[in-house]
């Protein structure tokens, strides 16, 4: 199954330098049969590219909580088994868990697809979306405006050779 998680560059830093990209219970997102029927396509593109946004959101949510992460949303792609992968009943009718998924044991960083990462133009949307989303999630129209022009940028793709581009350790 291919999921998507949600990280910052900092996030994505320490992946790189462990070789995990977590261990026990990691939150990510996946086309599940929530999302499936959300978002009403049987086109798996779609569907995975909607995993990819809600994983995107998420990320964004980690920037908010860490100030001083750099403003780029990041999601790493990696494939898992089937088995390991599991939704939360409980949260199974919540709105802002769609495409949730629990990952168990540990992540290897190797078995990352690609890497999806704002480019540096996106960084004062995204900075701006991160300081607007608490604003947004109590109901505010204007903040969940600003919360939703971080989605206007599309995260580029990169192979997973690249990390140490990305992270600032490349040379």
């Amino acid at each position: 199954m291919r999921v998507y998680v949600p990280l910052t560059l900092s996030g994505l830093a320490e992946a790189h330098r462990t070789g995990e990209l977590g261990a026990g219970r990691l939150v990510a997102y996946a086309v599940t049969p929530a999302l499936r029927e959300w978002y009403l396509s049987d086109d798996i593109e779609e569907l995975e590219y909607a995993a990819l946004s809600r994983a995107a959101l998420a990320s964004l949510r980690l920037l908010a909580a860490e100030p001083g992460a750099p403003r780029r949303r990041v999601v790493v792609a990696v494939d898992v088994p089937d088995r390991a992968a599991s939704t939360d009943p409980d949260r199974a009718l919540d709105p802002a868990a769609l495409g949730e998924v629990r990952v168990d044991g540990t992540v290897a960083l190797a078995k990352a697809a690609a890497v999806h990462v704002d480019a540096a133009d996106a960084e004062e949307d995204v900075a701006a979306a991160a300081e607007a989303l608490p604003a947004a999630d109590g109901g505010d129209d204007d903040a969940q405006f600003v919360v939703d022009g971080a989605e206007d940028h599309e995260l580029l793709w990169y192979a997973t050779q690249e990390i140490p581009n990305l992270v600032g350790l490349g040379g």
